[in-house]
């Protein structure tokens, strides 16, 4: 009696904020919060309730990810729904960012090696059902809102290459390379000689079947091998969607570490998320605690200040900054829709539990991308010092091409 009494108080106070939901009790009473509900919820039992009454995105993430509570209705109604009760009934209003603390993951090769391989090594037939056909797991690159994924990923790839200065004879390092599309397309289209690492196994084995179907196997390397293992120098350094797992006491030494790789006069670009709380705290509403539970452990991202200040303790000047947040959400829409193309076949080939995480944790990202609770920052830098350690031209416009 006690659940029951707690819902009908909460009834009383959600009602008035017109949430466009319905509520399904375990008895078969239904109860709609606002006019027309878009979305239904659920909810398996009693005990339940005690994660509607107190939410957050990690206490109704983990109730769906345990089968607790059901969902029905279209993926980007379904958050847009759940980000308005947990902000109401939290008394944050839909604006309000509830800031969970610091935490620091213990990063060392054994668990970073873990931790990447717990996300990445689900199976690389998983990843194909709703990544673009070369399997770049990054953010797009849109010149069009209606651009293709196909078509942006391929656009990110040279936009990363044509702002990184690639020539044919250079050498290339990319960290974390993932199945190997980046390398691939700078030694085929930029004549560069490149050298892939990645943690993940199953990265491992498919990027280097992709290299020799490929027949770029006197150009491309790859290596299943921990970044600060790499020993030599590089004319170019790349990282995307990487950085994310080196954990934010660590950003330093990572950059130290590409600053000695890199050869003098040499480019790097640093690719990924980032934080948009100046303390460099996760994503609002529990979102990052559900994250870091259930999808990308040990992950953290630091603010781009923070990002910038502990590049330039390392030695490194940053060139340019771009922001590419809105990218981001596209491309993440891109992967939901996807993966809600394939529910039923995602469902068997990994269990119920994993399917709910992913199904989550990708409107999840599509959402927070969208509403400037998480970005992504594409960092160009040289290691500092004079003239002769500069190679990038005065002005941006070799970044842009005309007819590019």
């Amino acid at each position: 009696m006690f659940w029951e009494k707690q819902f009908e108080d909460y009834i009383g106070k959600m009602i008035r904020f017109n949430v466009p939901v319905r509520l399904g009790l375990w008895n078969g009473r239904e109860v709609a919060l606002g006019p027309e509900p878009r979305v239904k919820l659920a909810i398996k039992s009693p005990g339940a309730l005690r994660h509607l009454l107190r939410p957050s995105m990690a206490t109704l993430g983990q109730a769906y990810v345990d089968g607790e509570l059901d969902v029905e209705g279209r993926v980007d109604d379904i958050f847009d729904v759940v980000v308005q009760l947990t902000a109401n009934a939290n008394g944050t209003g839909n604006s309000g960012q509830a800031r969970r603390a610091h935490h620091f993951g213990r990063h060392n090769k054994k668990a970073d090696a873990e931790a990447i391989s717990y996300h990445y090594d689900v199976s690389n037939e998983f990843y194909s059902l709703w990544l673009d056909r070369a399997m770049v797991y990054s953010c797009a690159y849109f010149k069009h809102e209606d651009d293709s994924l196909e078509k942006a990923q391929e656009q990110k790839l040279d936009h990363i290459l044509t702002k990184i200065q690639a020539r044919p004879g250079q050498t290339l390092l990319d960290i974390g390379c993932g199945w190997g599309a980046l390398v691939m397309r700078a030694a085929s289209k930029f004549g560069v000689k490149a050298l892939g690492v990645t943690l993940s196994k199953n990265q491992y084995e498919l990027a280097r079947q992709r290299v020799a179907e490929a027949g770029l196997a006197d150009k491309v390397e790859i290596r299943l091998q921990d970044y600060r293992e790499v020993s030599g120098h590089f004319d170019r350094i790349t990282s995307v969607g990487m950085f994310e797992h080196v954990g934010l006491k660590n950003l330093r030494g990572y950059f130290a570490k590409i600053h000695d790789l890199l050869v003098d006069g040499g480019v790097c670009m640093n690719h990924g998320i980032t934080s948009t709380d100046a303390e460099s705290a996760q994503s609002p509403f529990g979102g990052g605690d559900f994250i870091e539970r259930y999808v990308f452990p040990q992950g953290e991202v630091p603010h781009i200040g923070l990002t910038l200040k502990d590049m330039t303790a390392a030695g490194l000047e940053a060139m340019d900054v771009e922001n590419l947040r809105r990218h981001y959400a596209l491309t993440t829409q891109h992967w939901s829709r996807r993966f809600e193309d394939n529910l039923d076949k995602i469902r068997d080939m990994v269990g119920e539990k994993r399917f709910r995480i992913w199904r989550a944790y990708l409107a999840g990202c599509a959402y927070g991308f969208a509403n400037n609770w998480i970005s992504l920052h594409q960092v160009v830098a040289i290691k500092a010092g004079g003239p002769a350690l500069n190679p990038l031209p005065l002005t941006r416009d070799y970044m842009y091409p005309t007819g590019a």
